[in-house]
Order: structure tokens, then sequence, then C-alpha cells
């Protein structure tokens, strides 16, 4: 008998009832949600890509957030730590001009009593999320990309190759900056993104008179190194096209190379003995620890 008649045969011969119960039942429901888990992790990998933006609801406490100024211009980072309050990191005595200058005034806020604190002189503000977005949209800084995600991402201040401590350690850092400061603000080597870097981290870069940890600072200062760096170039290559993709060549390369990530002088730091190893206790502190210590200067 042929092979195709004895399987015809045998089926027919068998009668099969179909799955019923709540056994099968879990197996189609939990199928059904590994597909939406599956389509839904590949919706956000491709429009991370794409952009960081999210929902409010998605944002978790720990989570690293940012929104964009000045039509996007720059963006504005901070630590989301629940009960929609972010600790972010803003300039002291500022011109009345700067957008960070509102934090130096009373809060002005009707919802939360809390939203503005901060500690005299310091840079680290508490606020809730609606008065730190600015009726901006809010985006989640992504941490552990790969090296080709973070080269595609053109835009710095999005992302880093770097590992993220658990979201608890984050926000105990964040808050503890809160009370004890982040030192003086720098655009380039200690800003707002610096400080969520930090907290997300705990790593500090050791030299302090080059580029800080920032992406965005790293992407300031490549895109016109990578210019300087092709202009040469020109001479060699008669298509602007060919020039235009070296110059981006260098602008991703130069940015990854600044990344905390792939970095060879960066530290992890505890959040106890940044004052301290880091010379950011105030200097009037100082004076009087040695006076304590050595007596009355004569």
């Amino acid at each position: 008998m042929p092979q195709d008649r004895i399987q015809k045969t045998w089926f027919s011969d068998h009668h099969f009832e179909p799955f019923v119960g709540s056994g099968a039942e879990e197996l189609v429901e939990n199928g059904e949600k590994l597909k939406e888990e599956a389509e839904g992790k590949t919706k956000r990998k491709e429009m991370g890509l794409l952009t960081n933006r999210v929902e409010r609801s998605e944002i978790k406490p720990g989570d690293h957030i940012y929104t964009y100024r000045a039509v996007f211009a720059y963006s504005h980072h901070g630590i989301f730590v629940g009960g929609s309050k972010v600790v972010h990191f803003t300039r002291v005595g500022t011109s009345s001009n700067s957008d960070d200058d509102i934090y130096n005034q009373p809060s002005s806020c009707q919802t939360f009593p809390d939203c503005g604190f901060r500690q005299p002189k310091s840079g680290v503000v508490l606020s809730c999320l609606d008065c730190f977005l600015q009726k901006g949209s809010l985006y989640c800084f992504e941490y552990g990309v790969t090296p080709s995600f973070f080269i595609a991402k053109v835009r710095g201040g999005t992302c880093t190759t770097a590992e993220s401590d658990p979201p608890e350690t984050a926000i105990h850092r964040a808050m503890y900056l809160l009370q004890n400061g982040f030192g003086n603000y720098d655009v380039f080597q200690n800003n707002c993104e610096d400080f969520a870097l930090y907290c997300k981290t705990g790593l500090l870069t050791v030299d302090r008179l080059g580029v800080g940890r920032s992406g965005q600072a790293s992407s300031v200062i490549g895109a016109p190194l990578a210019a300087l760096l092709s202009s040469p170039l020109k001479l060699l290559m008669p298509s602007p096209v060919g020039v235009a993709t070296v110059t981006a060549g260098m602008y991703c390369m130069s940015r990854y190379a600044t990344d905390i990530g792939v970095r060879t002088d960066v530290i992890k730091v505890a959040v106890e003995d940044l004052a301290m190893n880091l010379g950011w206790m105030n200097t009037e502190e100082v004076d009087t620890e040695s006076e304590v210590l050595t007596g009355p200067l004569t």
C-alpha cells in the first residue's frame, strides 16, 4: 500500500477531540501574551532608533528622562523618582533670560507645595513632572545599547553603551545629591545630563579638564572637530557627498569615543564620597573644618 494511502487511512480511523478545558485556554492566552510582548519589544526597538519619546504612563521610578528646550536646541535631563517628581541639576545665579533661572525663584506650582525645593546655593532641584517638562514632550534615556545602535543615533544625549545600576540605586543617589549638591554647573563638564548619568551609573570622569560624560557636550565638540579633521580631504575628494560622508563618520566616531561606556578615564564613585573626592565642598565649610581641627588661623 502506498505511503500516502497508509497516512490517510490511519488519520481517518482515529478520531481526535479538540483541546478543551482551562489548560488549553491558558496555553492560548499565554501564547497571545508572548506574541504581544514580542511585538511590543520590536516596536519599542524600532521607535528607539527614531525617537526615545514615551508616554507618562511608561516611565518608572529611577528612569533617566529628558525633554527638549528652545525648539530642540538642547535637552534638559533628570531622574524620575516617582510620585510625579523629578530630581534634576540646573544653573544657580544665572541671568533672568536663562531657562534654568526659574528654579532659583520660589516655586509657583499650585499642585505640589514642595515643587522647586533645593538647598541654598545648590543647583539640584526637586520638581514636579509638569514643571520639569515645561509643556515639552517626555523622552527616556537608554542604557546598555550596542555600539552600532549608539552610532546610528546621530544626535547625542539620548543613549549610552554603559549599563545602568538598579532603579533604587539611582533614586538614592538623586535624593542624596538633592540634600548635598552636585558641585558647580558647567555646560561642558558638569551639566544636567552628567548629573543624570552619574545617578544611573555612579561613573565620573577622572580628567576634569576634558569633556564630561554628557553626550550633548560631546556632540557640540565632536561636530566642529570632525569638520576640521575632514577639511583636508576636500583636496582629495572632488565630490561634496564624499566629504560629507567622511565628516559624518568622524562625528559619530568622536561621539562614540567619548561615551562613558567605552572611555577608560571613568571611575565608580560612591555618592557619599563625591564632595570630598572631587572638591565640591564649599570653601567656607573647608575653612570651618580646618579651624575645628587646627584652631583659628592667626
